[in-house]
């Protein structure tokens, strides 16, 4: 697995942009904390949290499966992922129903991911950097991958904002309007998947959350307005990643570690004290 430590910098706060690994590891991490502040205000106002959660074990099953077949781990992730997406999007119809369908899939999932490593004899690097995320060791390969998904996702989100807002505050008055809001909600549990599989190289399967939950629950504490909402989840995801990035290159500690922490630390506090209206 690569590895980084303060031992290998020196020199000033911007010298560390000489190095590849770096540049790469800023480039994808932008793409990645822009698509997760987007799609993951639509995951909180929509209520689907344990989903995107769910998705993230269900991807580390076909991240594994892929790994034991010898096929690039993200293409297993996608697949699962999106796969899982449309089937909680097309059955999925009461919520308190729908969560318990969700967990005994993604229990399911997480079986046979721990099966698929077992009987995994590579090297086990593989299989940790799916858990916690390797941004600063991706390719530039990495990168481009990263960013056409993350372009054709942001595109696709953008199109059909406004009647996914509609559908995600009033599902009924949506629906009674013409409004096609079991489509609409496919469509974005597939966005979500996507998202899910390109922020395992940041955060890695185990802290998927930090960046698609914890900047959009922020923003939608501190702004009601929803394209302001969106704003700052984007902005608050791309300083934590940006932020994140920078301590990892400069200090000794994971990336996953500082991104996680920083956004515990800027939540908590709008928590407890602000009352979501």
């Amino acid at each position: 697995m690569f590895s980084w430590s303060a031992r290998n910098y020196n020199g000033s706060m911007f010298s560390i942009f000489q190095y590849s690994f770096i540049q790469n590891a800023f480039l994808a991490g932008t793409v990645v904390a822009v698509v997760g502040g987007f799609v993951g205000y639509f995951l909180v106002t929509r209520g689907l949290t344990f989903a995107g959660h769910a998705l993230s074990h269900i991807g580390f099953a076909g991240a594994a499966a892929a790994l034991l077949i010898g096929v690039d781990p993200i293409l297993g992730m996608l697949a699962f992922t999106i796969v899982a997406g449309m089937g909680i999007g097309i059955f999925g119809k009461d919520l308190r129903e729908e969560d318990i369908n969700i967990g005994i899939v993604m229990t399911l999932a997480l079986g046979f991911g721990a099966l698929f490593i077992a009987l995994y004899n590579g090297y086990a690097e593989q299989a940790y950097s799916i858990l916690f995320g390797t941004i600063l060791g991706i390719s530039h390969t990495d990168v481009l991958v990263t960013l056409i998904f993350g372009i054709g996702t942001i595109v696709v989100l953008a199109a059909i904002f406004r009647p996914l807002l509609f559908s995600s505050v009033d599902p009924e008055v949506a629906e009674a309007r013409g409004v096609p809001v079991r489509a609409l909600g496919i469509v974005f549990l597939v966005l979500v998947a996507i998202a899910v599989s390109m922020s395992v190289q940041v955060v890695g399967v185990l802290l998927i959350f930090t960046l698609l939950v914890g900047p959009a629950a922020t923003a939608t504490r501190l702004v009601n307005n929803p394209i302001g909402a969106v704003t700052l989840s984007i902005g608050l995801a791309l300083a934590f990643t940006w932020l994140g990035i920078f301590l990892a290159a400069t200090g000794s500690f994971p990336v996953t570690f500082y991104i996680a922490t920083i956004s515990f630390v800027v939540y908590l506090p709008v928590r407890l004290l602000t009352v979501r209206t």
